[in-house]
């Protein structure tokens, strides 16, 4: 994703918002439905990031740099950020995880027709999942329980959560707590979204000193 023109991918910003695409020209405005699930990857820096030949020997300057092509703006509007670790050779002769793609998306499936009944039936204008929920909504939607409230605030003041990122936040939660069948949102499941949120890369010294873990 750095790789693209940052006013390529600040362009996305108005449909990943709102779903829709406006064009503007002269004395019209057009609006065209944009609605899109934007998936994107990046190495941890310009040289790979990766061990052997793709070590980057230029320390966490040269991962700064690399991410300093995508503007703040844009990566708060995504949801969810995972670090995915390189894959070796031991990795490769374990046994298949429990849970397979089949058993996922059986939970996935289960979660939709959930936030289907929540929000009304398809056909009747009304939003389908717990990511189009208006901001009015969020707090009926989520009912986080005492604990799961108290650490999205401690949070959201750690981390300078912005008012979209808190919301954000409490969807993916929400959605966390419909895979697991549950009736409310949780710490847990605060807890499991946070994660997910992108943070500047910082060192552990300076992590521990705000009492944030990876």
């Amino acid at each position: 994703m750095p790789e693209f023109h940052a006013q390529v991918l600040d362009s996305l910003r108005q449909p990943m918002e709102g779903g829709e695409a406006v064009i503007s020209r002269a004395n019209r405005h057009v609006r065209y439905p944009s609605r899109f699930q934007l998936v994107a990857a990046a190495n941890p820096c310009k040289c790979g990031g990766g061990p052997g030949a793709f070590a980057c020997r230029k320390g966490p300057q040269c991962q700064a740099n690399y991410f300093s092509r995508i503007s703040g703006p844009f990566l708060d509007r995504i949801d969810l950020f995972v670090d995915v670790a390189a894959v070796t050779a031991t990795d490769l002769s374990l046994p298949p995880p429990t849970e397979g793609t089949a058993e996922a998306a059986a939970r996935v499936f289960k979660a939709r027709e959930k936030q289907a009944k929540r929000f009304g039936e398809p056909g009747d204008n009304r939003r389908a999942v717990n990511a189009d929920a208006p901001g009015a909504e969020i707090e009926a939607l989520c009912a986080l329980d005492g604990g799961a409230r108290a650490l999205v605030v401690k949070a959201a003041e750690q981390l300078s959560l912005s008012a979209r990122a808190y919301h954000r936040v409490l969807k993916v939660a929400r959605t966390i707590a419909d895979l697991d069948g549950a009736a409310s949102v949780a710490r847990v499941h605060t807890a499991e979204a946070l994660t997910y949120r992108y943070r500047p890369a910082m060192p552990a010294s300076a992590r521990a000193s705000q009492g944030l873990t990876a």
